[in-house]
């Protein structure tokens, strides 16, 4: 007799893993049915790191960094909040969702919402949302925008074209 089983792809890319200390211990996320995109709101052409994100959050008074990702702006993908985490990045979605943010998010001006990702981050963005979405059954209508869910601009971008732009992506990449 055969065994059947679904299997998950496996993620392929180079994830910089980092080791921060929580001020709290870390709750399980019980389900995964979301992938929620974010930006960080920093400057076009400005790198941040997750070291960053990481005190940022500290000072909010936050376990840590909020995110699970965060895609630097050379297109290298770094694990926050560990995948398994409930995260801290969308208030009445963080036990359900797995947080994705790219540095980035706003003009030079530093107020005005702008898409800023470079093509490395946006193919980055492309390979890890298709990733976690195979990996964890999400289907593309449940890959949302942090502003459906906030009164932000965040992500920076419509949820309605990456979601285009990911098929056609997936289709280029089978």
């Amino acid at each position: 007799m055969a065994l059947c089983h679904k299997m998950k792809r496996i993620l392929i890319m180079n994830i910089v893993k980092h080791q921060y200390k929580f001020t709290q211990a870390l709750r399980k996320r019980p389900v995964t049915n979301e992938i929620i995109l974010h930006c960080a709101a920093t400057p076009e052409g400005m790198d941040f790191s997750t070291d960053a994100i990481h005190r940022a959050h500290l000072a909010r008074q936050f376990a840590g960094i909020g995110y699970n990702y965060v895609i630097y702006r050379d297109g290298s993908i770094h694990e926050g909040r560990p995948v398994w985490a409930a995260g801290a990045h969308c208030t009445g979605h963080n036990s359900n969702s797995i947080g994705v943010c790219y540095i980035g998010g706003v003009a030079s001006d530093a107020k005005t919402p702008k898409d800023t990702r470079t093509p490395e981050q946006k193919n980055a963005l492309f390979e890890l949302v298709a990733a976690l979405m195979e990996n964890h059954d999400v289907p593309i209508n449940h890959v949302r925008a942090h502003y459906e869910f906030a009164y932000k601009a965040c992500p920076s971008f419509k949820i309605e074209t990456f979601r285009a732009e990911l098929k056609q992506w997936k289709q280029g990449n089978k």
